[in-house]
């Protein structure tokens, strides 16, 4: 055979042929086949029903080897999990999406990490986003694998569990998460140290909503009229004189109501 093609095509018809020698009853006979390339065919060329035949024999330099069935089954019970089974495990486990499986399980380190976050911070989505997203893009950026960084699954925990507190936004959370990577300190010293912490007293933005709708009362009719994105505006201008601290979702609510009334 002069090709992986051929190759292919002679094993191929080779299954095919004994599959319907078994099934006939006929006994398949050991013996050199020749693949003819033009009929697609392999045609026999001699038989050979000894191993002596194939001049075959025991190499005297080499003992029998006999393998310990206990030492197999320790070897078995301390292998690591396989990356297929670790895969399969993250979808139906966790309930994460293939492809984020696929891109968390590429890598063993990336995989041991993610899981020991997850122990932590029971979101296994939002830390595989989080993964594929901020962690992904500055370990690029720094050409690094995740295990040659001071980032640890305890500081990335710690950080998710501001944002889910409310503590800070998610645009707050990845300038956090910049500093974090680049100098190895914990997220809540950088939000402490920064004042980055997220404003979330109603009465405090209800004040800021009242002077926003009175200073712009042209996207403010807008939305009285009906006019969805106006509202974005709005929220816009309170995130900008709160310098991006406000909680987005009750800026929303409490325009929405202010508004509406």
């Amino acid at each position: 055979m002069n090709s992986f093609r051929a190759v292919a095509r002679g094993i191929e018809y080779e299954v095919a042929r004994q599959v319907d020698l078994v099934r006939s009853g006929e006994p398949v006979i050991p013996e050199t086949r020749h693949w003819d390339e033009a009929r697609g065919v392999t045609r026999a060329m001699r038989t050979k029903y000894l191993a002596t035949d194939y001049r075959c024999f025991p190499d005297p330099n080499v003992p029998p080897l006999e393998i310990d069935p206990a030492w197999v089954a320790e070897l078995a019970r301390t292998m690591p999990e396989m990356p297929d089974a670790r895969y399969a495990r993250l979808v139906d486990g966790h309930g994460l999406p293939a492809y984020d499986a696929e891109v968390i399980t590429a890598s063993r380190a990336m995989a041991d990490f993610y899981e020991e976050t997850v122990a932590l911070f029971g979101e296994p989505k939002m830390v595989s986003n989080w993964l594929m997203g901020e962690v992904s893009r500055c370990l690029n950026a720094a050409g690094r694998e995740i295990e040659e960084t001071d980032l640890t699954p305890r500081r990335l925990a710690e950080l998710l569990e501001l944002v889910k507190k409310g503590v800070i936004s998610g645009k707050m959370a990845k300038d956090v998460f910049d500093e974090m990577f680049t100098t190895g300190a914990d997220a809540g010293a950088i939000v402490k140290e920064k004042g980055l912490v997220q404003i979330a007293d109603a009465g405090e933005l209800g004040a800021v909503a009242d002077r926003v709708i009175a200073a712009h009362p042209g996207p403010a009719a807008d939305f009285r009229g009906g006019k969805e994105k106006a509202l974005g505006f709005l929220v816009g201008q309170v995130m900008k004189e709160t310098k991006g601290k406000a909680n987005p979702q009750l800026v929303n609510q409490l325009l929405r109501d202010k508004l509406q009334s």
